[in-house]
């Protein structure tokens, strides 16, 4: 059981939530709804949303012990704008979270099955408010190779435990994404040998 006292921590959490706010702070209006994607325990959720106070934060996960850790930091955060998450699984057909002005998904590409990626295209493209936007953070691979010695290590160990997993390669990603009708705007080199992708719906 989840202690609402005590919800556990991600230490990669930790790390990059504010550079991933930094990103944000810099392009995005002062005001909108956020739809967060796979939000895990929460801490980009609280994190975020008290950085970006004029924007409604609405975390999601599709559901098991993280929603309830997820629940409990944000019940306990308390923020106004941070909303209670919701249960949601990109491969569903319908997301039902109306029509956000941007989506956040962190570190969910490399730990799913390709499919996943190609579903939260496909529903971002959907929902996602004219001239919206989709930011993705993750590692990638760029011209099919790793970008880093300790990429490598760790995409070898993803595919060791699922063979569905694995780190994707940022042409793929991006030919995917164009597919759901969503343009490229920038690629930027995060910590950790990490990018954070952003991504345009038409106007």
């Amino acid at each position: 059981m989840i202690d609402d006292e005590d919800p556990p921590n991600s230490p990669a959490a930790e790390r990059n939530r504010e550079p991933i706010r930094e990103v944000l702070v810099e392009r995005l209006p002062d005001r909108g709804h956020m739809l967060e994607i796979a939000s895990g325990l929460g801490q980009h959720a609280v994190h975020l949303a008290a950085g970006l106070p004029g924007w409604s934060w609405q975390p999601s996960d599709p559901g098991g012990e993280a929603l309830a850790a997820l629940a409990a930091r944000v019940a306990r955060a308390g923020l106004t704008g941070l909303k209670r998450p919701v249960r949601l699984d990109v491969e569903q057909s319908d997301w039902a979270v109306g029509q956000p002005d941007a989506i956040l998904c962190v570190n969910m590409s490399h730990v799913a099955p390709w499919s996943a990626t190609e579903a939260l295209f496909g529903g971002a493209g959907r929902c996602l408010a004219p001239d919206g936007w989709l930011f993705l953070y993750s590692p990638f691979h760029v011209n099919g190779a790793p970008t880093s010695d300790s990429n490598a290590r760790f995409d070898a160990d993803l595919r060791a435990r699922d063979s569905r997993w694995g780190i994707r390669d940022l042409a793929h990603v991006t030919a995917e994404a164009a597919a759901s009708g969503l343009r490229h705007v920038e690629t930027i080199a995060m910590p950790a040998n990490n990018h954070m992708v952003v991504y345009r719906q038409p106007e």
